[in-house]
């Protein structure tokens, strides 16, 4: 074959191509857009599906007990009450576009203080072993508190409290319940430096427990934090455990001054109920006395205004009638008689008036 004749055998060849080969393109063609079509509608119904998931995942369940604000990009939605959404079910855009917070209103909130307590841990304070003291309180490790009387104590306070008002609790603080624990924390340490550590210790801790409430309360209200104090109890008020033993011994001296102090009291109540009964009897005695006394002038008054006519009617008669019984009565036992001088100094005549015997009855035989 000349080479003439071969290039027109080439032109040939490319200028009519094969019948089948339209074909197998028309197939493939059909075959990408069928794959393109399911491809399409799979991608549609993940889409429906991401789209729905989107939504229900909007959903949210607020409880009975609680309220909860929407945050649409860190801004409440809503003004004032009309942003708290009461129980029941919400919905809201998921995160990141909207946040929901949960407040809770009727459930009791728990804070305790940080401040005023030695160093401890979780797990020595969960097993009820306390940590061997250091031979020294070392401040940058150990809560302390100072009393009025400039000695250390170590005090914690637990303080329970409820939501009043969420949208100032939420929103006027960063950490509403850092902000509580601080009061809580001031409140402690400034109740202990207006008491002496007596007072704390022994004397008066309901006072000193009643004036950390008061002063976490006037905080809470000045600042307006949204809260109401339910109840604040002070736990475990101790001295240093370095000076465990000097505190013993003056718990055990004022103990002992106490038992004094009371058995004193006691001898003191014996001998005031003894003078009393005592004094009680003596007038007694004397109210009978009297009584008496009184009775026998009254008798002798009424005796005497008896004698009284026959004195008048003869007082000579009289002196003798009731002289001679007078005298037989005084001189009855007297075994010395004595016979004074007269004021002139002439002898003094004495004469004794002696009736002779009586004779003795007769019987009625003789």
């Amino acid at each position: 074959m000349s080479e003439h004749e071969h290039h027109h055998h080439h032109k040939h060849d490319h200028g009519h191509p094969p019948a089948a080969e339209p074909q197998m393109q028309d197939a493939g063609t059909a075959a990408l857009a069928e794959a393109l079509r399911s491809s399409f509608t799979i991608v549609k119904v993940v889409m429906v599906i991401m789209v729905a998931a989107f939504f229900i995942s909007g959903c949210f369940q607020v409880g009975p007990s609680e309220k909860a604000v929407i945050l649409r990009f860190g801004k409440p939605v809503g003004q004032g009450q009309k942003a708290l959404l009461g129980s029941g079910m919400h919905w809201s855009f998921p995160y990141p576009i909207d946040e929901v917070v949960r407040i809770p209103i009727t459930e009791q909130q728990i804070v305790r203080s940080t401040v005023g307590w030695y160093f401890t841990t979780a797990a020595a304070e969960a097993s009820g072993q306390e940590p061997f003291p250091a031979q020294s309180l070392d401040p940058a490790r150990d809560g302390y508190a100072i009393t009025a009387d400039r000695n250390i104590i170590h005090a914690r306070a637990t303080l329970y409290y409820h939501i009043d008002d969420p949208i100032r609790y939420v929103f006027s603080f960063e950490s509403a319940s850092n902000t509580i624990q601080n009061v809580l924390n001031n409140s402690l340490l400034y109740t202990a430096a207006h008491f002496k550590v007596d007072d704390a210790l022994y004397n008066d801790f309901s006072g000193f427990q009643d004036a950390v409430t008061r002063r976490v309360s006037d905080v809470v209200e000045q600042q307006q934090l949204g809260v109401v104090i339910d109840n604040c109890q002070i736990q475990n008020i101790i001295p240093p455990r370095q000076l465990k033993d000097i505190f013993s011994q003056v718990i055990t001296s004022r103990e002992n001054r106490n038992k004094a102090i009371t058995d004193a009291k006691s001898a003191a109540n014996d001998i005031v109920v003894s003078a009393g009964a005592r004094a009680a009897s003596i007038v007694y005695v004397a109210e009978s006395d009297r009584t008496r006394y009184l009775a026998s002038i009254n008798a002798d008054a009424r005796r005497f205004n008896e004698l009284l006519p026959q004195y008048n009617s003869n007082p000579g008669l009289f002196a003798q009638q009731w002289l001679v019984p007078a005298i037989g009565n005084t001189l009855t036992n007297a075994d010395k008689w004595f016979v004074p001088e007269r004021m002139d100094g002439k002898p003094r005549e004495l004469r004794l008036q002696l009736n002779r015997e009586l004779p003795p009855p007769r019987t009625a035989e003789k």
